[in-house]
């Protein structure tokens, strides 16, 4: 009886450690789920960062709404006029504004010859 005792308790020392190896070696789930924790951790520092940009962005759209909706209303369908007539917003220099008010989209010297779309609705401004 003795010597099955001094064998149960050599046998569990002996398998503790041994088990204890097996849990503590990483596994693929388990590494792939250090891989998941360290990319929430990644974006939600990064979301961290970005987030006053983010705020003054929000401010910004909420001020911008009503303007940006009363010139789609107001000349959305001229501009609308104008996008069909233009091929490749590239050829175009950026938009000048004159004195009086003007705007003025000139072509680039070296944007290939415009040739209208035949297609292309006619309208005046």
């Amino acid at each position: 009886m003795r010597q099955t005792l001094h064998a149960a308790i050599i046998a569990a020392l002996i398998a503790g450690p041994a088990t204890a190896q097996i849990e503590e070696a990483p596994g693929e789930e388990e590494g792939l789920g250090l891989m998941q924790r360290g990319a929430e951790l990644f974006f939600d520092g990064l979301l961290g960062e970005m987030e006053p940009a983010i705020e003054d962005f929000r401010g910004f759209a909420e001020m911008a709404e009503p303007h940006l909706r009363a010139l789609l209303s107001e000349m959305g369908p001229a501009l609308m006029g104008v996008l069909d007539r233009i091929d490749d917003i590239a050829n175009y220099e950026a938009p000048e504004i004159l004195d009086n008010g003007d705007i003025i989209l000139r072509r680039k010297r070296e944007a290939p010859e415009f040739t209208p779309d035949p297609d292309a609705p006619e309208f005046d401004i």
